[in-house]
């Protein structure tokens, strides 16, 4: 990661103001203090990978804060949400009321639409991760579900997913483009586990498994590009077991691999009768719904729709007869 600021050489009396400068770039406009008299001292590191954006802070005693003030800043992000991971150190927030102490290895969602404290008392290090807000609330529903609960790190899928995304910050300079885009997704991957398996916790297990279902259902919307997508891998975005998500599909009557083609073929129904899309081919349309090859595309259209993908675009798109 590249080291952004450093309050080594900067005169003490210029510290604070560069600090909260860098913080306003790379977070969003907070209210900021320090909690003792000593003079200032701080680093961050930084590094942008794959849509992510890295930012490594280590501090001591401070209070940051937004506000309502804050919130109405022409500077501030609302379309994005910011993983606080703690690295070493001890810290205290309070979002949505919730208050938490969290300490290395936990990690929190902070949800930029709403006010939120945090203390650094003492040392601290922390990894902040701005992560896009569709990315979590298309899975997981609205940030306010989670924004300030603290995600453990003893937790098994937590602790994957730190040590992944740690990892990932240590290689970023040496990441083609398409890599990092790809371990980026899989980071989010594994936060999203994270906190489903978290909010697990404080869910009645009868409304936890519509919710594992509503969410594994989303991840299937929001990834049908994806060719590789399997059950497997949808249960690990959903936070349980692969057993478990087959009964909760069987439950109610449904097969998890027929769920995703009939999704596939429902999302490609919807995109040959757009005429958003018909400057794409069949090929490339079969493709951005995770068909691995457009013969395989018409022959499982056909037999759901009873016609071929270009018959079902000609009428779909044809205006009707005046009579």
């Amino acid at each position: 990661m590249e080291t952004l600021f450093s309050t080594d050489g900067v005169p003490e009396k210029d510290r604070f103001r560069h600090w909260r400068d860098v913080c306003e770039d790379r977070i969003v406009p907070m209210a900021q203090n320090c909690l003792d008299d000593g003079p200032f001292q701080a680093i961050i590191q930084g590094a942008n990978i794959g849509g992510l954006s890295f930012t490594k802070f280590e501090l001591s005693n401070l209070r940051a804060s937004t506000t309502p003030r804050t919130l109405r800043h022409e500077n501030h992000k609302t379309d994005h949400l910011f993983m606080s991971m703690v690295l070493s150190g001890t810290v205290r927030a309070d979002q949505n009321d919730r208050s938490s102490t969290d300490r290395a290895g936990d990690f929190a969602i902070r949800d930029t639409n709403t006010p939120w404290t945090i203390d650094h008392t003492g040392y601290s290090e922390v990894l902040a991760i701005e992560i896009p807000r569709d990315r979590l609330e298309r899975v997981l529903g609205s940030a306010r579900q989670y924004a300030g609960l603290t995600v453990g790190g003893d937790r098994p899928a937590a602790a994957l997913a730190r040590s992944f995304l740690c990892d990932l910050a240590r290689m970023s300079d040496r990441l083609t483009p398409q890599a990092a885009e790809r371990l980026a997704a899989v980071g989010i991957d594994l936060v999203v586990a994270s906190l489903a398996e978290r909010l697990a916790q404080d869910v009645p297990r009868p409304v936890h498994g519509s919710l594992v279902v509503q969410r594994a259902k989303a991840y299937v919307e929001a990834n049908l590009h994806d060719m590789t997508l399997d059950p497997p891998q949808l249960a690990a975005a959903a936070g349980v077991s692969l057993r478990r998500l087959q009964e909760l599909f069987q439950e109610r009557e449904q097969h998890i691999s027929d769920w995703i083609w009939h999704s596939r073929l429902q999302a490609a129904a919807k995109r040959l009768a757009d005429p958003g899309f018909l400057h794409l081919s069949l090929g490339a349309l079969a493709y951005g719904c995770g068909f691995a090859s457009q013969p395989h595309f018409s022959r499982r259209f056909k037999e759901r729709y009873g016609m071929s993908p270009r018959e079902y675009r000609h009428r779909a798109l044809s205006p009707p007869i005046a009579c």
